[in-house]
């Protein structure tokens, strides 16, 4: 009896305890869909010491790692990630998440040959993600981003920090503004649930002469220094307890946090006075960052959903961030008003203005982006703000890109965990065409970045200093200002391996003198290397300069290649070829060159036999004749020196001719044209929503009225296409009118309108897949915006 009464209370006891478990991962999951992450993560820590299901311990493993991951606590997110997968090799796709905040938390503790494996993994389950192609390919190098390292000099502005977070400046009139979470009273503020710390405000320092010349702290790019614990956030678009998933994230917002466990410890003062920015524009919720127009006139600045003491929710009764624009009113600000493409159902927030303050970036997860926060752009006319632009691939990822800022060359800055970095959030730049199109977006690298996140950054055109925030000290628990000096290059030079070899049997040349010309305006210069026994040079070229490569050697002609560092990724090595013909006795006639060259047709590129070629001498006026062969090839023999213009004619073909320099190039392929082939004209711009024809279009334009006058009979169809982006009606009608602009100006060059049809076909033509829906680079938008002429009849 004794026996069944121990039983019987043995499997009540145990029954209470699994009930208790129970609970308890219940309260946790609860908590955890509520984003009360810190909460969730005590009680997740708790139920795991229970002897739970090994699918309930996957299950809460995944949960636990994702709400580390969410609070920007990297190592205990690598511990608990390490635990999951050594529970399960694999993981449900569902949950391939995993992989990525796996990889993320390893390379944010500096372990980038781990985090390359987990990327790896991550590439695997999701093959449509470039995020982990590309993090696995710079983590196999990632000296890279260390390349410009001794060019700046970091300092953390600890007269301005204290042990709250203080992120995010900006230039005002002649001080900063900031946005910390140091609540010293000026309203009464709640506490924030995602990682239980304070909410932010603004504050300001007057004078930005004070923190120059005022005591801070030098720090490495990415050596941790040696400071106090802090308890402190870095609360980004999107990371409240209000904010919610949207139909545009992935399996998690975009939200950067640090946090503390516990309360924060009592406020220390920084050594240099701040001043809180006052009840008018700070609430008892989030404010910051912000942005001012030049004259100071105008706030903008972002905002939980609260205006006027009114607090509104999302349909699903979340509490979004929105933008504001306020009026300065003698010594305060007023006349608070919402930006017309705020949103109760998704946040919008971190404004920054172009140098005239007419555009506007900001960040949001609205619907139709590309991951969790992308750039958008707003034009500000007459008052009023357009529909935004979303910046596109080349500047969005399937992750988050935050914190824009607009230098006054009108470069763009932001951060992101997208874009291959050091970990978690790195900073980039990236050049605009017309403040909207971006051109391939930099890594600043070491010590602008860390492992850590970096963002916030603040600078000049010439980025020779600045101010930016990171919460690189204390293992990523202490969100600080720091500000930055330049005395190196600035940008890490560019790889290149030159390869000289003999144009005939393309054995490399060994002792090649090659003078590598500089056409920095700055500071020209030019020096002479020579190839190693494999024919090659191995060069770090500065960034965004035009070069010339001379290539000379006994026995050989010379021969001369331009190059360029703009626009390369520092992260690729460039090859660089550079052939010899070689030389032909010397004769007492005057010194000569072959040049050669192949005539192939439009549209398949075929070559064309029985061509006649003709090269036309601009220093004595001569012509030579050719006639190309079964292979379409051609080639003279004509004196060094001179320019030469080379046409090609035969029946029912057409050709746009060529230039030559003499001596400077020994190759001029030619393509012929015949009736319904299709001819790109590049480099024909116009303005944001404009189809005015633009100065530096007159000169494509130009071109295309000689060939019609040199060809009197043709009759063509002048096409204007535009990429996906817009509404397809508001596509149609832009390029229609671009179209009817272009052939206005060609007739009234002298060209019949007769011969010349407008088409605007707006997105329906795409070259590629990038159709409405479907993320593509920028490259590929670009082959989308093109203008085209249709030969109709010859």
């Amino acid at each position: 009896m004794k026996t069944s009464i121990l039983s019987t209370l043995l499997v009540v006891a145990l029954a209470c305890v699994e009930v208790k478990a129970q609970t308890t991962l219940s309260h946790a999951n609860r908590q955890y869909e509520m984003m009360a992450y810190s909460k969730a993560i005590e009680l997740y820590e708790q139920s795991l010491k229970d002897n739970l299901k090994d699918s309930t311990k996957v299950n809460t493993l995944v949960k636990l790692g994702h709400s580390y991951h969410q609070i920007r606590d990297t190592q205990n997110a690598e511990r608990v990630y390490r635990l999951l997968f050594g529970e399960t090799k694999s993981i449900p796709k569902s949950q391939a998440s995993s992989y990525l905040y796996y990889a993320q938390a390893l390379a944010s503790n500096g372990k980038y040959d781990e985090a390359k494996d987990m990327y790896e993994r991550y590439s695997q389950a999701q093959q449509d993600d470039n995020r982990g192609k590309e993090f696995t390919k710079l983590y196999g190098d990632v000296n890279k981003l260390k390349k410009n390292k001794t060019s700046y000099k970091i300092e953390a502005l600890d007269n301005i920090n204290t042990n709250r977070a203080e992120f995010s400046p900006t230039y005002y009139k002649k001080g900063l503004v900031f946005v910390s979470s140091r609540n010293e009273g000026v309203n009464i503020k709640r506490t924030y649930g995602w990682n239980q710390t304070a909410f932010l405000d603004l504050y300001e320092i007057p004078d930005l002469s004070v923190v120059n010349s005022a005591k801070t702290s030098r720090v490495g790019g990415s050596e941790t220094t040696a400071r106090a614990a802090k308890g402190k956030g870095v609360y980004l678009l999107g990371a409240d307890e209000y904010t919610e998933r949207t139909a545009n994230d992935s399996n998690t917002p975009g939200n950067f946090k640090v946090t503390s466990n516990g309360k924060p410890d009592p406020l220390q003062n920084a050594k240099i006075e701040s001043q809180n920015m006052g009840k008018a524009i700070n609430s008892k919720y989030h404010e910051g960052p912000v942005a001012f127009f030049k004259d100071g006139s105008k706030m903008l600045f972002t905002r939980n959903n609260y205006l006027d003491g009114k607090y509104k929710t999302s349909k699903d009764g979340v509490n979004k961030l929105k933008l504001y624009i306020a009026d300065k009113t003698g010594s305060d600000w007023g006349k608070i008003k919402e930006l017309p493409f705020n949103s109760d159902e998704y946040s919008v927030g971190h404004p920054a203005l172009s140098k005239d303050d007419k555009l506007l970036y900001f960040v949001s997860d609205m619907p139709g982006g590309f991951g969790g926060t992308d750039i958008y752009v707003s034009k500000y006319e007459n008052n009023n703000w357009s529909v935004p632009v979303n910046l596109g691939p080349a500047v969005n990822t399937k992750g988050n890109e935050m914190f824009p800022f607009a230098d006054e060359q009108g470069n763009l800055y932001f951060s992101s965990d997208g874009h291959a970095g050091l970990g978690g959030l790195d900073m980039f730049y990236a050049k605009l065409i017309e403040g909207v199109m971006a051109k391939k977006p930099k890594n600043l690298g070491e010590p602008i970045n860390s492992t850590k996140d970096d963002f916030g950054l603040i600078t000049d055109g010439e980025r020779k200093s600045g101010f930016f925030s990171s919460n690189r000290r204390n293992g990523g628990a202490d969100d600080d200002l720091y500000r930055f000096e330049r005395s190196g290059p600035l940008d890490p030079c560019q790889d290149i391996i030159v390869n000289v070899f003999d144009a005939e049997t393309k054995n490399a040349l060994a002792n090649v003198d090659v003078e590598v010309i500089s056409k920095d305006e700055s500071a020209p210069e030019s020096k002479t290397m020579t190839t190693d026994s494999e024919g090659n040079l191995r060069l770090c070229l500065d960034s965004d300069i035009d070069f010339v490569f001379k290539a000379s050697s006994e026995g050989y002609l010379n021969n001369t290649r331009n190059f360029t560092t703009k626009d390369l990724d520092i992260s690729e090595l460039v090859k660089l070829e550079i052939p010899l013909d070689k030389a032909k006795p010397k004769n007492t006639g005057p010194k000569t060159f072959t040049l050669r060259g192949l005539v192939t047709t439009q549209k398949e590129r075929k070559p064309i036999p029985g061509v006649k070629v003709l090269l036309h001498n601009e220093c004595d006026g001569s012509t030579q004749e050719s006639v190309t062969d079964e292979n379409g090839s051609y080639k003279f023999e004509v004196p060094i020196g001179c320019d030469y213009s080379i046409e090609a004619m035969k029946d029912n073909l057409g050709t746009m001719g060529s230039k030559v320099k003499g001596g400077e190039t020994t190759e001029a392929n030619i393509t012929m044209f015949e009736k319904g082939d299709v001819i790109k004209i590049d480099n024909i711009y116009y303005d944001l929503n404009k189809w005015d024809i633009r100065s530096d279009a007159t000169v494509e334009l130009n071109k295309l009225v000689d060939l019609m006058k040199k060809y009197p009979k043709m009759k063509i169809e002048f096409g204007s296409h535009t990429d996906s982006r817009a509404s397809a009606k508001y596509n149609k009608t832009l390029s229609t009118q671009r179209a009817k602009s272009a052939v206005a100006y060609i007739v009234k060059q002298g060209v019949n309108s007769k011969r010349i049809i407008a088409a605007g076909y707006g997105e329906s033509k795409l070259v590629n897949k990038c159709k409405d829906g479907i993320g593509c680079t920028e490259e590929e938008h670009q082959q989308n915006r093109r203008t085209e002429i249709k030969i109709l009849s010859l």
